[in-house]
């Protein structure tokens, strides 16, 4: 007759056997991008499931469909809430995602934007980021100086994401146009420059669809545009496209923020004219380091000294350097992408 379960582990007891507890769950960490193409969001989950995997958190990445697509985040954030989250990093496609990470913040979960704040200040605990005003900045001084006394009567087209004023869309917008010393009456809006510079704004989308359309558009107003600002390397692949497409791409300088491993060898290759680096690898990972810390005592994140927000650098990489601009090359620029 079989011994029964019961006095088995009598019996073990007995020769002194000692079961094993059941291991601890890991704590779980997740990652909500805008969209899961883009090669910053590609390089940005890298890093996140990357320094997960090495401090032993569960780790879960979500993504949106595409940039301004807010209704799959926000599934995304309930379901991290649902499966007891410690921690969720998010690249907010648009403010409309505040309210559910309000509510995962009241549930004890740690909430960090990488990259694009939310206007709600109560909807993150910290953000991670560039300091996107300051890349905008850079790339306008750098076009400005480029242009020399011909910036007086530039002919700029500005490839926006959308319309929907989205932080780091703003920033970098309005970073541009005062780094190229043009006036900027409300730095949290876009279009409100009245320099007739300006030819127009266009939503690129981000992406190379996009650029090409925003692009064709922009001819269509000023056939002799000759500086096209891009929100991204992606919008600056497709304003390429069409500008090579009307035999323009000569005596056009583009600009673009993003510094990708593709972004930097565009550079190389006299695509885009100056571009500035981001690190999107460092700031994953230094969102999961802060989520071990949240999770192991409850600590939370500070800003650098005089910022409301953790920066995580910026360089200009160019191969055309520009007097009273600091940046770096494309040798250096292809050594430091993505970190």
């Amino acid at each position: 007759m079989k011994k029964s379960v019961f006095s088995s582990a009598i019996a073990a007891l007995a020769l002194g056997v000692v079961f094993a507890a059941p291991a601890a769950a890991a704590d779980l960490a997740c990652l909500i991008t805008k969209n899961n193409t883009n090669p910053f969001f590609v390089k940005m989950k890298e890093g996140a499931e990357g320094a997960a995997k090495a401090a032993g958190l569960d780790f879960q990445a979500y993504a949106g469909e595409k940039d301004g697509d807010a209704a799959p985040q926000i599934t995304a954030i309930e379901n991290c809430v649902a499966g007891g989250a410690k921690g969720i990093l998010i690249t907010p496609s648009n403010d409309s995602v505040g309210p559910a990470l309000k509510k995962a913040r009241e549930a004890g979960v740690l909430v960090i934007a990488l990259d694009t704040p939310l206007a709600d200040g109560d909807a993150q605990d910290m953000t991670f980021a560039t300091d996107n005003f300051e890349a905008g900045k850079l790339i306008g001084m750098w076009a400005k100086a480029k242009l020399g006394d011909a910036a007086k009567d530039a002919k700029i087209g500005m490839l926006d994401i959308n319309k929907d004023n989205i932080s780091v869309d703003v920033a970098r917008d309005t970073g541009f146009l005062v780094g190229f010393g043009i006036e900027v009456p409300d730095l949290k809006v876009m279009g409100s420059e009245k320099d007739p510079r300006v030819i127009g704004h266009e939503s690129s989308g981000a992406n190379p669809e996009g650029g090409v359309t925003s692009v064709e558009n922009l001819l269509a107003k000023e056939p002799n545009m000759n500086v096209v600002y891009t929100i991204n390397e992606p919008a600056a692949e497709g304003a390429f496209q069409a500008l090579k497409k009307a035999g323009k791409e000569k005596g056009v300088l583009i600009v673009s923020v993003d510094g990708g491993c593709p972004g930097v060898k565009s550079v190389k290759d006299g695509v885009i004219g100056a571009t500035s680096q981001q690190y999107p690898l460092l700031m994953a990972s230094k969102g999961i380091e802060a989520i071990v810390a949240f999770a192991k005592d409850g600590s939370k994140p500070k800003a650098s000294e005089g910022l409301s927000f953790f920066n995580t650098g910026v360089n200009l990489v160019t191969d055309q350097p520009a007097e009273g601009v600091p940046s770096i090359d494309s040798a250096k620029g292809t050594e430091l992408c993505w970190g």
